[in-house]
């Protein structure tokens, strides 16, 4: 397994809502979208894979390397299905013990054994979980310690009453032999919006290596045309990323952003979050129509959502003044272009990578899954590569465990557990 994985690296992928492909356009955008351009997946050996021009006509990279890149065959690789029939999952751990701990949007958290077979599946003690469109159980993670204090930290939607919900992340004991929770306690809520807003959740957990405290990223949850700044209000957790302690306390040495938690802000929809071995969190975004990004998350730093924004609002209009780039806004270090869906960045040899993307085929409901994989120098990337290209499923989760492999969780009712391994 060591070829495979110095190629894949050692990182974890995490993949959109569903709903963000099939569902009708929000309320306040308009009745319907006009026809997305067509997506051809090119695979000629130092062609880009995407040849389409940008959705926003005055769109342009900040700098050299922030689009795609050519594509380069890597490696053949077999899919072999781990665990089937699962209903809506969103996130999968790995445990200690082998076995895996899968999240599922309706509120119930899973313990399937090594070969897949189920265990447990634990509903006793969960929170009262807010679920519809992209709302539900979300996001999944071990505490540093866990093989000590079997914690583990989950973020969902919260049912707050009869019109309101609100991002929330609960800690809890987990006994995987007996299969139940203990302690669950919430140790960060976030603002309290209306439960008619369930596109543009986010939520995304990533326990700091050094230190074990949590970046947790929360979707701004805009809805309408022209966009509300809840991103760009400081005294709301819509659209940033929070830092706090494995307690909720606001950890030390946070910025000074309005709320003692905020980390960055100016985010829309984020989908992935992950440290890179050299001790650098990454982001990945999913933006507007054609303005997927990936971003370095940086101390303090404003993205610029939805001031700044690459891409076009669905309906085909323009976003507030269609400005690009600004002096201070940290600006995405790949823009993973024109109507991707993206997920947690993965690594390749201590780089970061844009990590898998999901296109929505003309003529089908659902997605193909898409494998990019690119390896970067000085952050730049420079080569993108297809696969799972024929699974004809969504993707909701992708991580790469201890064993080398890369495990794929597919997205609905039917959702499985794939296995990637080079042929």
């Amino acid at each position: 397994m060591k070829p495979f994985l110095s190629r894949w690296a050692v990182a974890v992928l995490a993949m959109l809502p569903a709903l963000l492909l099939a569902q009708a356009p929000p309320a306040g955008r308009g009745n319907a979208a006009p026809a997305r351009r067509s997506f051809e997946k090119f695979t000629v050996e130092g062609q880009p894979i995407d040849k389409r021009a940008p959705e926003l006509d005055t769109d342009h990279p900040v700098f050299p390397g922030q689009t795609h890149a050519p594509y380069h065959k890597t490696v053949d690789v077999a899919v072999t299905t781990i665990a089937s029939g699962l209903d809506n999952p969103w996130a999968v751990a790995l445990l200690p013990s082998g076995r895996f701990l899968v999240t599922e949007k309706p509120g119930r958290i899973r313990i399937l054994n090594k070969d897949g077979s189920a265990l447990h599946t634990i509903t006793a003690n969960m929170p009262p979980v807010f679920y519809r469109g992209q709302a539900g159980l979300l996001d999944v993670a071990l505490d540093r310690s866990f093989a000590s204090n079997h914690r583990i930290f989950f973020v969902y939607m919260r049912v707050v009453d009869a019109d309101t919900c609100v991002q929330a992340v609960d800690s809890a004991t987990l006994n995987e032999d007996a299969g139940t929770l203990a302690d669950v306690h919430t140790i960060f809520q976030g603002t309290p919006f209306t439960n008619r807003a369930v596109s543009q959740t986010g939520s995304r957990i990533a326990i700091d290596p050094k230190d074990g405290n949590l970046f947790v990223a929360v979707g701004d949850r805009s809805t309408g045309d022209p966009l509300p700044l809840q991103a760009q209000q400081p005294d709301k957790y819509l659209g940033k990323v929070i830092h706090i302690t494995p307690e909720g306390k606001p950890a030390p040495g946070n910025p000074s952003m309005g709320l003692p938690e905020v980390w960055t802000m100016g985010h829309r929809t984020p989908q992935g979050l992950t440290f890179a071995p050299d001790g650098r969190l990454w982001e990945v975004e999913h933006g507007p129509r054609g303005g997927d990004e990936l971003n370095l998350i940086e101390k303090g730093k404003n993205y610029g959502w939805p001031v700044i924004v690459h891409g076009i609002n669905y309906p085909g209009t323009k976003i507030g003044g269609a400005i690009v780039e600004k002096p201070g806004d940290g600006a995405a270090a790949l823009l993973l272009g024109s109507g991707h869906r993206a997920l947690r960045p993965g690594l390749l040899s201590g780089r970061p990578l844009p990590a898998v993307e999901e296109q929505r085929p003309r003529g089908r409901p659902g997605g193909d899954g898409h494998f990019p994989s690119r390896a970067g120098q000085d952050d730049k990337v420079v080569n993108e590569e297809p696969l799972l290209t024929d699974l004809d499923q969504r993707i909701r989760d992708v991580r790469v465990f201890q064993d080398g492999a890369v495990y794929v969780l597919t997205d609905g009712g039917g959702g499985k557990l794939l296995k990637l391994t080079p042929k």
